[in-house]
């Protein structure tokens, strides 16, 4: 009795494999455990997939070295080719895990797209071994003639029946020339790739690997926040004078002090929406967090003063200034990754900017004019430099809302005013003019546009702008996103009352 190839998978991996997939599907759905959790769930994911590749090597070549027969090699060989699949697909998803974690957009592009060609490889392979398998088992069952039958020719009623099982190589489909073999794989091509097409298609647009965004959990009050002046009388030095000194004084009336006011900021109140605790919305989760997202569009420069260094101070000082937890870094989305998000947990707010063209089609208009209307988002958009963009923005909308006309923003608006009061409209330069639109429906704003390059006051430098400036720009940011989660707070809890 000869020993076994192998040994068996150890068992430490094969409940890896089942605490992997079932972690990664409650990643792809909620993503309510901690992100060390994650982190770990990979690195083991990476180890696994390590033990797996070494499994599967070691035991090929035992099949090379050992003098093993045909039976045994058939017999192993789905076994180890299993192994590898399972070790590339862990390996596969945790560097996908590392590179977003890190930041490393484009190598988490590059990624994804060799990793999905990769599978897609490993699965053809699959299934051209599949299908030549059952080939053989169907041609094995295929009655034989007896060898003294042979030298006559069979009769008409002899002739074997067509064939209409698409694993038979004689399939009546597959054609009478010696080239079924051929069209039977260049079936099993065209069938795979559809398939494989149609299942790419059905995970990303699943409920569970659908995206969600959730507020961060709490409450609080919708008010402007107080501002306390505290009055500090600086005494000047007194002097003794010798009342018979040639110089003259004038007398110091009492009330002759300088006063130096200070103006100290204080939070009276926590700001947020809801009967919570702490600064946080009533409609979050516990592990939720303020996103800043700005959405990718064709035709024009989307990702003007994107990230560190740009949007990420706004999203960094609307944390400081709210006590609300943000997110690490900001995101971009396309229009249809937009379409993507779970209804009820979709982002409140999507930034848009630039100063050249903005080029959407039908179905993404449909997604943004869903996004206004049905899931109660708002777009916050900021004219990046050109009347051009003005001019496209204004048809976007158009198109998005006609039945809706824009109208000037009031500095007396609670959008305007909460947290922050607002003075003025702050802006670097005026490229749409000097009023805000907004787009108002229903009880509320669905877009707010600045029409002065607000992105640029919040980019390091400011533009160069007067610090009474660029600090207005950062309170006006923080308004609307905070008006835009408060309204959304408020949909979801009215949403989850009615059910």
């Amino acid at each position: 009795m000869s020993e076994p190839l192998q040994p068996p998978i150890p068992r430490r991996v094969s409940g890896l494999l089942l605490a992997w997939l079932v972690m990664v599907l409650e990643q792809a759905s909620s993503h309510w455990l901690p992100v060390a959790c994650y982190w770990l769930l990979h690195v083991a994911a990476m180890i696994g997939g390590g033990m797996l590749w070494a499994w599967a090597i070691r035991g090929h070549r035992q099949l090379r070295d050992r003098d093993t027969d045909v039976s045994a090699r058939h017999r192993e060989t789905p076994r180890l080719a299993a192994a590898a699949t399972a070790g590339t697909l862990l390996i596969w998803q945790a560097l996908l895990f590392f590179s977003d974690a890190l930041l490393l957009d484009a190598a988490r592009v590059s990624i994804a797209q060799i990793g999905t060609g990769v599978i897609f490889l490993i699965g053809l392979g699959w299934a051209v071994w599949y299908v030549d398998g059952k080939a053989q088992a169907l041609r094995e069952r295929r009655p034989r003639r007896d060898v003294f039958d042979l030298q006559s020719p069979p009769s008409a009623t002899e002739l074997p029946p067509r064939q209409w099982h698409p694993f038979h190589p004689d399939a009546w489909y597959y054609g009478r020339s010696k080239n079924r073999k051929l069209n039977q794989s260049i079936a099993t091509l065209a069938t795979y790739t559809l398939l494989f097409v149609m299942a790419f298609l059905a995970l990303t647009n699943l409920q569970g690997c659908q995206e969600v965004y959730d507020l961060p959990a709490g409450g609080g009050e919708e008010k402007t926040v107080a501002q306390t002046v505290k009055v500090k009388k600086v005494i000047r030095k007194k002097y003794v004078i010798n009342p018979y000194s040639n110089i003259i004084m004038n007398n110091r009336v009492i009330d002759d002090v300088q006063l130096q006011l200070q103006e100290i900021t204080e939070h009276a109140y926590t700001i947020g929406q809801g009967e919570g605790v702490g600064a946080g919305f009533g409609g979050g989760k516990p592990r939720g967090k303020v996103r800043f997202i700005r959405l990718e569009y064709d035709g024009g420069d989307w990702d003007q003063d994107f990230g560190v260094g740009g949007d990420m101070n706004m999203l960094m000082e609307y944390g400081i200034r709210t006590q609300h937890p943000v997110e690490k870094q900001t995101e971009s989305r396309t229009i249809a990754g937009l379409g993507n998000f779970r209804k009820f947990r979709s982002p409140p707010v999507v930034y848009i900017t630039g100063q050249r063209n903005i080029s959407t089609s039908k179905s993404e208009d449909r997604i943004l004019r869903e996004y206004l209307l049905e899931n109660h988002g708002i777009i916050f958009c900021d004219n990046g430099g050109s009347r051009t963009f003005h001019n496209q923005f204004l048809a976007l909308m158009g198109r998005l809302l006609p039945d809706v006309r824009p109208v000037p923003v009031p500095l007396d608006d609670r959008i305007h005013r909460v947290p922050f009061a607002i003075p003025f409209l702050p802006y670097v330069a005026p490229h749409g003019g000097k009023e805000a639109l907004g787009w108002y429906k229903d009880g509320r704003w669905l877009c707010y546009y600045h029409p002065g390059d607000i992105g640029d006051a919040w980019a390091d430098g400011h533009a160069g702008v007067k610090p009474e400036v660029w600090e207005a720009c950062y309170q006006l940011g923080t308004n609307v996103i905070f008006y835009a989660n408060a309204e959304y707070s408020k949909w979801v809890l009215a949403q989850e009352k009615k059910e």
